[in-house]
């Protein structure tokens, strides 16, 4: 994408009794009024006919806070995923296509294979198209057909069988494309910056009154997406990561004044690290983009480090990619963006581990410090048990939706049920790590590290909490569904 900004979409809200809002997702019959509908093959399938309700309730949600308070809001709800009664796409007229962008992550391949197996399989499409090399594949023309068969063990292998790309959207040239090629579905699988992509053909397709859905599935090994429980991979990242950790603590253990440091992936949220490392619980200190450290000092990193070589004789240090930026930069340049327009950051690992050097050296104290970087063998895994169930509720939810006839929606699991979300809604804000929360105690008191954090920190700390909090309470900030909500009201809501 350009450096321009998308247009900020409008909010389909319903209001209700007791504080109740839905944030609905856009729909085809919105801007093309007269479609016709059609019975949901899903009734005449054998696989299905045990099911005690084949279809979810028009009128079901999933509510976004599921704790409240007896004065407080009741908070935001979303459309719950699912098989409608009548769709809005024939099987033979579907000619659908999926795409996937950004980096690497495990389960690409399972949520692939699980879109074309229920695409097949729950509604009989058999033209089904992949994108090769991200955005890029629509303008260049580079495409695979894709059936049950051929993806039949993708789920296995790591990566992605489409291959992907960062940047290379140009939304007049990919909808030029989907409407040239007659594509009616569009499933983009990426993270935040593409499913912001997502969202402006979208707007480009809706524009130009075209019948076609487009659907999102967020992907980010970070889990960094807002509002969702969790992204897929996350729990397959976090397990690869184990063992990278395992080795650092075996090698850390095996030396006099052992050090272990391994950096994990990360950049702006450090979910990975902090999850690894109360998982491990052989991690004696875990450093996170949220939480910020110092080196020198009482109270730093040095002195902590002292410390736990002088009790026990090593310790293992995990790292998150995006941790310590402000301390580098003091005395190294930026490095720019990457095609993404992600900033591109200093190796901390690698800073981190001179530093340390350095000082044990200055001490005339010998220390046996290993270096690990596990980063692509983790984004290369294939998914986990649970990731491969995770991705397959994922990709039959979002082919529900698109058959179902909504669009400019992602899909994403909320309080453990699945439901269509706003694009703008994961694509407002990132979900970060909290430091004023008991998993973050949690993990100061398992590792035993100082919290490295002054007054100042804690209380910024907080008002961001507080700021987040009104969020999920049903003030999004982008578009503020309390100045719609005194003008929407229940009608409208498919």
């Amino acid at each position: 994408m350009d450096g321009t900004p998308p247009p900020k979409p409008e909010a389909k809200l319903a209001a209700g009794e007791a504080g109740y809002v839905l944030e609905d997702v856009p729909h085809v019959s919105d801007y093309l009024p007269d479609l016709p509908t059609y019975p949901n093959p899903l009734q005449d399938n054998t696989a299905y006919s045990v099911v005690k309700q084949y279809f979810v309730d028009p009128d079901d949600t999933v509510c976004q806070k599921i704790v409240v308070h007896k004065d407080g809001p009741r908070g935001n709800h979303f459309r719950r995923a699912g098989p409608r009664q009548r769709v809005y796409f024939e099987p033979d007229e579907v000619h659908a296509c999926i795409v996937t962008c950004g980096g690497l992550c495990p389960g690409l391949n399972t949520v692939i294979r699980e879109i074309v197996c229920g695409l097949s399989d729950m509604y009989g499409v058999t033209k089904i198209l992949g994108i090769q090399g991200g955005y890029r594949g629509f303008y260049a023309r580079n495409t695979i057909d894709l059936t049950p068969k051929s993806v039949n063990d993708i789920h296995k292998r790591g990566g992605t069988i489409l291959g992907s790309s960062r940047g290379g959207h140009d939304t007049m040239k990919i909808v030029d494309s989907i409407q040239y090629r007659g594509i009616n579905q569009v499933y983009v699988i990426g993270g935040d910056g593409s499913q912001r992509g997502a969202g402006v053909i979208f707007e480009e397709v809706r524009k130009r009154g075209l019948k076609v859905a487009v659907a999102g599935i967020p992907k980010t090994i970070d889990n960094d997406i807002p509002v969702i429980d969790k992204s897929f991979g996350f729990d397959s990242a976090v397990e690869e990561a184990q063992r990278a950790i395992n080795a650092a603590h075996v090698e850390a253990g095996s030396a006099d004044n052992g050090i272990g440091l391994v950096k994990l992936m990360g950049r702006y949220s450090g979910f990975i690290a902090h999850y690894a490392t109360l998982a491990s619980r052989d991690v004696d200190c875990c450093l996170i983009p949220e939480s910020p450290f110092y080196l020198e000092g009482e109270g730093g990193l040095f002195k902590y480090i002292e410390k736990r070589l002088k009790e026990n004789g090593h310790m293992v240090i995990v790292v998150a990619e995006g941790a310590g930026q402000k301390l580098i930069a003091e005395n190294m340049k930026e490095m720019g963006q990457d095609a993404s327009g992600n900033a591109l950051l200093l190796d901390v690992g690698l800073w981190l581990s001179q530093k340390i050097n350095e000082h044990f050296k200055k001490n005339k104290t010998t220390i046996n410090l290993k270096y690990i970087d596990p980063t692509y063998m983790i984004r290369a895994i294939p998914s986990n048990a649970s990731d491969n169930v995770y991705c397959t509720l994922l990709a039959h939810s979002v082919v529900h939706g698109a058959m179902a006839g909504y669009t400019g929606f992602t899909v994403g699991q909320v309080n453990g049920r699945h439901c269509y979300i706003p694009f703008y809604r994961i694509t407002e804000k990132q979900n970060k790590v909290s430091i004023t929360d008991r998993m973050w105690a949690r993990l100061l008191s398992s590792t035993n590290q100082p919290s490295f954090l002054s007054k100042q920190d804690v209380d910024d700390a907080k008002v961001e909490d507080e700021r987040t909090a009104k969020l999920l309470d049903g003030s999004p900030s982008n578009p503020k569904v309390e100045d719609k909500v005194a003008s929407s009201n229940s009608n409208g809501v498919k």
